[in-house]
């Protein structure tokens, strides 16, 4: 879907949404009712006018593009091979997770040991495999959905425990920036799906903190990372060698 379709495609939708007829907008606009179809069916018209509808339908230039950027089709996830393409290649995959965290090209160029040529190189190989959109001037606009995520058992995420798990948890967390808590204790059915549906609401809200920083200037924001886990019918091997029997589904008590 092209940006003119999309953008057409949402000023159709905010008309629908307000009750609004091609009639009510060529009055509005002091034109006919067919001048105003022609614009629609063509797809073509100034900006001087886009932004006069804009303001008839309470809506920006900026606001109509993101309501244009919001039918754009988006990846959920990528597939197996695709996957296993950008695990093949540490500086690819490096280059994705960037984009994907809103660094420019040249704040991957200033940060990590990749050139300008060659960082372009793999930007047109994010843009083949549809994780971004690159533009003109190495403008790059993310082409995924929010609720993306990488394959839940693909080489990812298996790159990132083998990679990154061990030295993260290396930590002793005491420095400033950092905290870790490690809780235990017996729940029930109800109790751990409740728990469950609250990392997910904990993961949102990073999301949306994320998102929140984007505007700001790339020397005074961080990477932050959140690890959260959880497991049923787990102790510790040590507690684990005292059992009498080995339990098939339900923990022991929380240690004190």
């Amino acid at each position: 879907m092209s940006e003119t379709t999309s953008l057409f495609g949402a000023l159709k939708r905010i008309l629908k949404s307000q009750g609004l007829t091609y009639r009510d907008l060529a009055k509005s606009l002091k034109l006919s009712e067919p001048s105003v179809k022609r614009m629609f069916s063509s797809k073509r018209m100034t900006i001087d006018r886009l932004m006069e509808i804009g303001k008839l339908l309470g809506f920006t230039l900026s606001e109509l593009a993101q309501e244009a950027a919001a039918e754009q089709p988006r990846i959920q996830t990528l597939t197996l091979e695709q996957e296993k393409f950008l695990v093949a290649d540490t500086r690819l995959l490096l280059t994705a997770v960037c984009v994907l965290n809103h660094l420019s090209m040249a704040n991957i160029v200033q940060t990590y040991q990749l050139s300008e040529q060659e960082c372009l190189q793999y930007l047109l190989q994010l843009d083949r495999l549809r994780l971004i959109d690159l533009f003109p001037g190495n403008r790059i606009r993310i082409a995924i959905s929010r609720d993306f995520d990488w394959l839940p058992h693909g080489p990812i995420k298996a790159f990132f425990r083998a990679q990154g798990q061990d030295d993260f948890l290396m930590s002793s967390f005491e420095n400033p920036g950092e905290s870790m808590m490690f809780v235990h204790g017996m729940l029930s059915e109800t109790a751990f799906s409740q728990l469950q549906t609250e990392i997910q609401r904990l993961r949102k809200r990073f999301d949306e903190l994320h998102d929140e920083s984007i505007q700001i200037a790339f020397d005074h924001k961080y990477g932050a990372s959140l690890l959260l886990a959880t497991r049923k019918s787990w102790e510790p091997a040590a507690f684990m060698k005292l059992r009498r029997t080995v339990p098939q589904k339900k923990n022991g008590p929380a240690p004190t």
